[in-house]
């Protein structure tokens, strides 16, 4: 595919440089450099530590104002309400 970029006029020269000294074109070093820059992003996200959330496991449960736990209206209700808590 044919693309138009704009590259930073000393960043293009060193790639320049670089496809002169391997021997090989520019297009090559810039797929090159893009899909190893890919690479590491993916690998990153890979290895991205999972947090673990802490769970209440106390006594408790709902105000008796929550009538049904399963619906959101409830919920809302309950929230909106102005019964101590």
């Amino acid at each position: 595919m044919r693309t138009t970029l704009d590259i930073d006029d000393r960043l293009l020269a060193q790639a320049k440089s670089l496809a002169a000294r391997e021997q090989t074109s520019l297009t090559r070093v810039i797929e090159d450099s893009l899909s190893s820059h890919l690479k590491a992003v993916e690998m990153l996200k890979r290895r991205a530590v999972r947090v673990t959330l802490p769970v209440y496991k106390g006594r408790g449960g709902l105000q008796p104002s929550v009538k049904n736990p399963s619906t959101n209206r409830a919920m809302l209700d309950a929230a909106d309400s102005d019964l101590p808590v």
